[in-house]
């Protein structure tokens, strides 16, 4: 493997888990906020998050290429009012696709077939993940402000389950 994109896709690895660090700190707000349906969605989405940084590593060790560990940053988003994580989240993901993006065109560059063909489900992950987060958004600026549309959101964002992703490697 190119070490450029074994660096990459390492590198990548404590990203993924600072993203899952970021949403615990989401989740974390929305329970003292008493919001329990928002907590529950962001619980999902750190688990996710962890499993994508596992298919990095597996995606590296399966190719023969030592994993270093990083530090992991501390979250340090200021969460004003039930809006901020929201919108933290959506440029968040907008981050994660841009280095996802790097990824692939250093993968491109040197021909990597393969890895190009992991991120492509990564690519399309990014897409659901960005649209995701900005539905969010929508939906607090429409509904937030009403206490029962508040309520209601909460109740369906508490609905949530966590799906393993379907990715062989």
């Amino acid at each position: 493997m190119d070490q450029k994109v074994a660096a990459l896709l390492n590198q990548q690895i404590n990203k993924e888990f600072y993203s899952a660090y970021l949403y615990l700190d989401f989740a974390n707000y929305y329970a003292a906020a008493g919001l329990d349906g928002f907590e529950n969605w962001y619980k999902v989405q750190a688990q996710e998050e962890r499993d994508h940084a596992m298919l990095f590593y597996q995606y590296l060790q399966n190719n023969g290429e030592k994993v270093t560990f990083e530090a992991i940053d501390k979250p340090d988003k200021e969460l004003a009012d039930n809006m901020a994580p929201l919108k933290a989240a959506l440029e968040h993901e907008k981050y994660v696709t841009s280095l996802i993006n790097e990824i692939y065109a250093a993968a491109f560059e040197v021909k990597d077939f393969r890895t190009m063909q992991l991120l492509d489900w990564f690519v399309k992950e990014q897409g659901e993940e960005e649209k995701n987060a900005s539905d969010l958004v929508t939906k607090m600026e429409l509904f937030g402000s009403d206490a029962k549309g508040l309520y209601m959101l909460n109740s369906e964002l508490g609905a949530r389950v966590y799906s393993a992703p379907s990715l062989t490697l």
